[in-house]
């Protein structure tokens, strides 16, 4: 019987296994892809407190480290249910089931993507999904954003503060964001906004050249120039396993501010749950804040 079952292993995940190894907690962490999440394939990461500059890899690495040597333990794995029944919840993988009095789910979201060829190659290298990540290494350049709503017209007032411009490049001819950015992003002077462009090409070998784009209406063809391309077409939750033992938000789960479901002793982390802001640093956040509560609870039931 273990105290805590987490389901990933990305920052958040590791943050939380860390603080429930440090209050002496049986901790088994199930990854079904590999350690560390979206961050381990960031090149640089600069934005977490005391540490000035460090790859996402070696980042993951280092935590991974620390986790493993307080006593946690790893299992690679996809889980394909959960069940609570007698106040214990029955976590089933493919090919293994286990016992536990807390679950904490840290599956993640991933970024939705433009699936054209050189994508997946060029991340880290002039292709991201998160300007608040990595907007600053594009101080006094011109770089493309494309998405629609809200997340891309925050991420355009991010980057119009330090990039020269940015090209904001949209599929329809029309943004669904809230009306007040859509004010302050067309106050802008460093923020082009074109409408009705289609992504169809990514170009470069080791790093970003240009982008290609095709207008929805007449057909032409357009290229920018440019190191940084931002996408912001959404994000895609993977928590439909959970329905039943959670509620859900745009498929993001809804927990309170101790991090707690709907369920008892059911726990949500980082990226899949629903909140204002995904990143490095907020993952942790969450992390810390489920650990200590799942621990009272463990304390508390058991």
């Amino acid at each position: 019987m273990l105290d805590t079952i987490i389901i990933g292993a990305g920052p958040s995940g590791l943050s939380c296994a860390l603080n429930l190894r440090r209050d002496n907690k049986e901790v088994l962490l199930i990854e079904k892809e590999g350690i560390g999440g979206q961050i381990a394939k960031s090149p640089k990461v600069e934005n977490i407190p005391g540490t000035k500059s460090i790859s996402g890899l070696e980042f993951v690495d280092n935590l991974t480290a620390q986790v493993m040597d307080l006593g946690a333990n790893f299992e690679f794995d996809e889980v394909i249910s959960i069940t609570k029944e007698n106040n214990i919840f029955k976590v089933n993988t493919k090919y293994n089931s286990f016992e536990s009095k807390t679950v904490i789910i840290a599956t993640g979201a991933k970024h939705r993507k433009m699936n054209l060829p050189n994508e997946d190659e060029l991340i880290g290298k002039g292709i991201s999904y998160c300007a608040v990540c990595d907007g600053a290494f594009y101080k006094d350049q011109d770089v493309v954003l494309i998405g629609d709503a809200n997340t891309a017209l925050q991420y355009s007032l991010v980057l119009s503060s330090y990039c020269k411009h940015v090209y904001l490049n949209t599929l329809f001819d029309k943004f669904f964001g809230d009306k007040i950015l859509v004010s302050r992003v067309l106050e802008k002077n460093n923020i082009i906004v074109e409408h009705n462009l289609n992504l169809i090409k990514i170009n470069g070998e080791n790093e970003l050249e240009s982008l290609i784009f095709e207008n929805t209406q007449t057909k032409e063809i357009k290229e920018f120039k440019t190191k940084g391309c931002f996408i912001a077409i959404g994000q895609i939750p993977q928590n439909e396993i959970f329905k039943d033992l959670v509620d859900l938000n745009k498929g993001f789960i809804i927990t309170n501010e101790k991090m707690e479901t709907k369920t008892s002793g059911l726990y949500a982390i980082g990226d899949c749950k629903d909140k204002l802001l995904r990143q490095l640093t907020t993952s942790f956040n969450d992390g810390s804040i489920a650990a200590y509560f799942a621990s009272h609870y463990i304390d508390t039931n058991f």
